[in-house]
């Protein structure tokens, strides 16, 4: 019998093993007892040449040397099947599915162990239905090339083909009846899992581990202890799956009592108790057990990090980073957007320069984090400046950070160039560019941009609506803005809220229409009538003169947030607006006898990367002859010009 057919007849024979590791090696093994007997003939060296070449093949390409490898096989003056088989299987254990097919199609005479490797290759993939080609062209199967493609069924969602394909599966082992309860439990079949489970003629730790983990992962963590309970013998996975179970769904308690009796506790043990208790914001209790890990691993050190950064305890946070043996991107990510969240002002910038000292290469994170934590323009472009440098300024999430921190410093041309040379625009991209137009006075630009949203494909979110909403108010488009206010629920399926049933009243109100605004306060939602909705309505009171709608407004808005001054102040201004003098001293005397104080308004300029704020009445700054003197010279001037005319009522600023 010819040497390969004889192998394949072996491999036949024996076809049960789980995995290819364990097909190639039992493929060789019996290649080298065969070759031991053939004596010193050339045929038999020729052989033993070729195999002795095969084998390093395979080790090559089990240490990533894919070109050694490939350059060993292009050297053999003579190749087999098991040549071609093993340099396949190099390609795929190294993830070049393309170069492995063109060798296949190269193929002299195909075999098991290639026809194997490529429907494993296939299914890693997602390209089921080309595995199934070479499945069914196949002469002979194996345990491994059935539950290959059953594994592809039922990872691409195809249940009820996987499911055919195993009731057809000649023989089954122990690997294939665990990929079947893996494979429904994965789809959310868990009661079908279970049954598979239970007609397993052997169950081995890994069906047992994976049923629990599918019930573990569908919180349902009381059949998972049943589970748990039941089975033969519980190894450290398991053990650690129910104790990330139970932290997972706030089972505090359950979890440590897991952890104090679990027999063996390793490094994942430590980490997942330390991890699970800081996400669950007991912070203190994690760091009673990160104390007492026997080996801190990163992982640890960075999620007890991350609860400090998360509760503003910054000044914990910077010890454990300064204590830390070894620190990773997340390490530095962390903290730098920690000091973004909580400052001090300049301190995330000042982290990234110690993480590029360090020789750590930031990436999209990093640069998002430190652009949140800009105040002026010279910091944003500072940050700008290195993103583009890294190379990483297209990213989708830095460019809708960047859009929205140009657009918080009033810089909307920024924010457009940023947003128009951004390849891959989300949701949120688009929605930052309809608020950056919509919140400078832009108007106009909003209802475009929106329609080229609508073309790309990209849905809309209730934010979007808030922008371009906002816009519809301040340009005056009081039809186009009814149409956008009732097409979220008709046409997109989310309710209204209170910002934006907010806009639609400021629409109506600007545009004089208040009784069609002062119904829609009374026909919405009681738990959407919020202070923002009745400042509105009570805004355009203001604009309008209606002193008689404003005292019932105005008595709503009082009585809803009674401690606020934002209710009183509306209110005293619709009355000095009016000449109601004794109304406006009532509303004045009230805010007295509540001890209601109104925080003075102020205003805020960046200089020269230093910034300077004014607030109402103050003269403290040193040139603030200078500023007032522009103000009387040229400004105001200037904008009388544009047709701005001075509201001189007595108002309650």
């Amino acid at each position: 019998m010819p040497l390969f057919r004889h192998y394949r007849h072996v491999l036949k024979l024996s076809a049960v093993y789980p995995c290819l590791e364990q097909l190639h090696h039992s493929f060789y093994s019996h290649a080298k007892q065969n070759l031991g007997a053939v004596g010193k003939s050339n045929t038999g060296s020729t052989s033993c040449g070729v195999y002795n070449h095969n084998v390093k093949i395979s080790r090559l390409g089990s240490g990533g040397l894919v070109k050694e490898a490939r350059k060993l096989f292009d050297e053999m003056s003579q190749r087999d099947s098991v040549s071609y088989a093993s340099m396949i299987t190099v390609y795929l254990k190294n993830n070049d599915l393309p170069t492995a097919e063109t060798l296949f199609r190269e193929l002299p005479d195909r075999n098991i162990v290639a026809e194997s490797a490529m429907i494993d290759g296939y299914v890693k993939a997602g390209r089921v239905d080309e595995a199934r080609k070479i499945f069914d062209e196949m002469a002979e199967r194996n345990v491994y090339s059935w539950t290959s493609l059953i594994s592809g069924y039922f990872k691409t969602g195809q249940v009820d083909e996987g499911s055919r394909l195993f009731d057809r599966m000649p023989v089954k082992n122990v690997v294939s009846w665990t990929t079947v309860v893996l494979g429904y439990a994965q789809n959310g079949l868990i009661e079908q899992a279970h049954n598979v489970f239970n007609q397993m003629p052997e169950r081995n730790v890994f069906a047992w581990t994976a049923l629990i983990k599918s019930y573990v992962d569908h919180g349902q963590i009381d059949e998972a202890f049943n589970l748990f309970h039941e089975m033969p013998q519980q190894n450290p996975y398991s053990w650690n799956i129910m104790i990330l179970g139970c932290l997972n769904e706030k089972r505090i308690h359950e979890a440590i009592q897991l952890f104090n009796v679990m027999p063996q506790k390793n490094a994942v043990s430590w980490t997942t108790m330390v991890t699970g208790l800081a996400r669950n914001k007991m912070t203190k209790l994690a760091r009673e057990y990160f104390d007492q890990m026997p080996n801190k691993d990163i992982a640890a050190w960075n999620a007890m990090i991350t609860a400090y950064i998360d509760e503003g305890i910054m000044a914990e946070a910077t010890e454990l980073f300064d204590l830390m043996p070894q620190r990773n991107i997340v390490t530095w990510n962390a903290m730098i957007d920690g000091y973004a969240r909580n400052g001090p002002e300049g301190e995330a910038l000042k982290q990234l320069i110690l993480m590029l000292q360090s020789r750590f290469k930031p990436n999209e994170t990093t640069i998002t984090s430190v652009l949140i934590s800009c105040k002026g323009m010279l910091e944003l472009m500072q940050s700008h400046a290195l993103a583009i440098r890294l190379g990483v300024e297209h990213e989708t999430s830095l460019t809708n950070a960047l859009v929205t921190m140009y657009s918080r410093i009033g810089d909307v041309h920024s924010a457009s160039l940023a947003f128009d040379h951004l390849k891959f625009k989300d949701v949120v991209s688009w929605t930052a560019m309809i608020l950056a137009y919509s919140n400078h006075g832009y108007g106009y630009q909003v209802l475009p941009v929106f329609a080229r949203m609508l073309r790309s494909g990209i849905k809309p979110d209730e934010i979007t609506f808030v922008g371009i909403l906002s816009a519809c108010s301040h340009v005056g488009l009081v039809e186009k803005g009814q149409k956008l206010f009732y097409s979220m629920s008709r046409v997109y399926g989310f309710k209204p809220r209170a910002e934006h049933y907010s806009c639609l009243v400021d629409i109506l109100g600007r545009a004089g229409q208040m009784e069609e605004a002062m119904r829609i306060v009374n026909e919405m939602p009681p738990n959407e009538c919020d202070s923002a909705v009745l400042g509105a309505l009570l805004g355009a009171c203001k604009l309008h003169g209606d002193v008689r709608m404003a005292d019932e407004i105005g008595a709503k808005l009082i009585e809803l947030e009674p401690s606020s001054c934002g209710g009183y102040v509306l209110l005293a201004n619709v009355y000095a607006a009016g000449g109601e003098w004794d109304e406006f001293a009532q509303v004045r005397k009230k805010m007295k006898e509540r001890n209601v104080k109104k925080a003075p308004g102020f205003s805020q300029i960046e200089v020269k990367g230093k910034n300077h704020v004014f607030f109402v009445g103050d003269r403290s700054h040193p040139q603030i002859d200078e500023i007032y003197g522009m103000l009387c010279q040229t400004v105001l001037p200037a904008m009388r010009e544009m047709g701005y005319t001075q509201d001189k009522s007595p108002l309650l600023v």
